[in-house]
């Protein structure tokens, strides 16, 4: 929807499931899958997302933004590539994803990040995801945090 020269959601997206199924700490084949549904009635095409780590043990992990990659569903239940770029800020813990093809309202997409390894302490590390709309003047609507568990190894 556009308004004075901005795009805005008319309903933003509003959760964000994180999941791995590697979750040992400084396990280097993690990765990370984010998840986002958009309503039908969303008003706009979801055009770039960013990921701020927010809090957690580790401040230094870094992910390999050349191999981030998203479709359209959920893990394990691949569809439909979406081409994206991605970049990756060391010192502000940001991830920024573009789409490269704007995701339809009505669409569930999941990002697939890489870290070079989980974070060498388990925490648990929360991450704010910001969804930003396709059009001029984008206005970012807050998701909301999305939550990561990384454990000890060897818990015994």
């Amino acid at each position: 929807m556009e308004l004075r020269g901005s795009t805005y959601f008319v309903k933003a997206p509003w959760k964000a499931e994180l999941i791995t199924y590697d979750d040992n700490a400084g396990d280097p084949s993690a990765l990370y899958y984010l998840t986002i549904s958009l309503d039908p009635q969303a008003g706009a095409s979801l055009e770039r997302l960013t990921i701020q780590q927010t809090r957690g043990a580790d401040w230094n992990f870094p992910f390999a933004p050349e191999r981030t990659r998203a479709f359209l569903g959920r893990p394990r239940r691949e569809g439909t590539a979406v081409p994206v770029q991605a970049t990756f800020s060391q010192r502000e813990r940001l991830i920024t994803v573009d789409f490269l093809e704007p995701v339809a309202p009505g669409s569930t997409v999941t990002v697939v990040l890489k870290p070079w390894t989980n974070p060498v302490t388990s925490d648990t590390y929360l991450f704010q995801v910001t969804a930003w709309p396709a059009g001029p003047q984008p206005v970012a609507s807050p998701i909301g945090p999305a939550t990561l568990r990384i454990y000890d190894r060897f818990p015994w």
